[in-house]
């Protein structure tokens, strides 16, 4: 459940209310004059993306990319 807090009580306990946030990870939303302004939420660590298989189902090769070729670059020349 979201708790509901007016602004003036969240700049006293700001602190407070971050500890108890990032503790059981329930949103406080702060109110200004009645209506709400701001939601103030825990963290979440982004996972790291693993690189391998990024393209997996992504990328598709055609034709042979393992056989030499009979064309001559000119980096070569």
């Amino acid at each position: 459940m979201t708790k509901i807090m007016k602004a003036s009580e969240f700049k006293a306990k700001c602190l407070a209310v971050m500890d108890e946030v990032a503790k059981t990870g329930e949103a406080v939303i702060v109110t200004k004059n009645g209506q709400p302004m701001v939601e103030l939420v825990p963290h979440k660590k982004k996972a790291k993306r693993n690189l391998i298989g990024l393209l997996k189902d992504d990328l598709i090769i055609t034709g042979d990319i393992i056989s030499p070729i009979d064309v001559e670059w000119d980096a070569m020349k």
